[in-house]
């Protein structure tokens, strides 16, 4: 009886004791928090051929394994915004790439997260982030084939690509 009784004590402890505690993400003091309601946070459809490279949208760059903005960066996206805020019949794309280092997995994810710090930036800047939508490439469509730091960096990119709004 008392080896059940003490059964019973542990196997609750560990059903109690162990719970799953939320973590938050620590917030580098050069990523933007979003300060966008609940409502501005879902992504519109990006299921379209038609998206655009507009001339006057400027690429930004990446560090190596990183998916912070950078001060370049940040300046290239301000101006980016006045655009896009002047011409509000378009839709919005970020495309975020890799370079090839890395497993297909790792840098989907990595692609990811730099679309992802460009569409809430850009909501920062004002933009309505129900027209905003993301993507990740990885490194499937690489900008510059050299395998060589140069072209890696080159690759290490988000881009801001336009529809017209139907």
């Amino acid at each position: 009886m008392k080896k059940l009784a003490v059964c019973l004590l542990v196997s609750l402890f560990f059903t109690v004791g162990c719970a799953k505690k939320s973590i938050k993400p620590a917030v580098s003091p050069q990523q933007p928090v979003t300060s966008a309601d609940e409502s501005q946070k879902d992504e519109p459809s990006i299921r379209y051929a038609d998206w655009n490279k507009a001339p006057d949208l400027k690429t930004i760059y990446f560090d190596y394994d990183k998916s912070e903005l950078t001060l370049d960066a940040r300046q290239i996206l301000q101006k980016n915004a006045v655009y896009l805020k002047n011409n509000e019949d378009l839709m919005i794309l970020i495309a975020g790439h890799c370079d090839e280092r890395g497993t297909t997995e790792y840098n989907l994810a990595l692609g990811q997260r730099r679309a992802t710090i460009v569409r809430e930036y850009y909501g920062k800047l004002g933009l309505p982030l129900t027209q905003v939508g993301t993507i990740s490439y990885g490194k499937e469509k690489p900008e510059d084939l050299r395998n060589s730091e140069e072209g890696w960096a080159l690759n290490r990119r988000a881009e801001t690509r336009t529809r017209v709004r139907k």
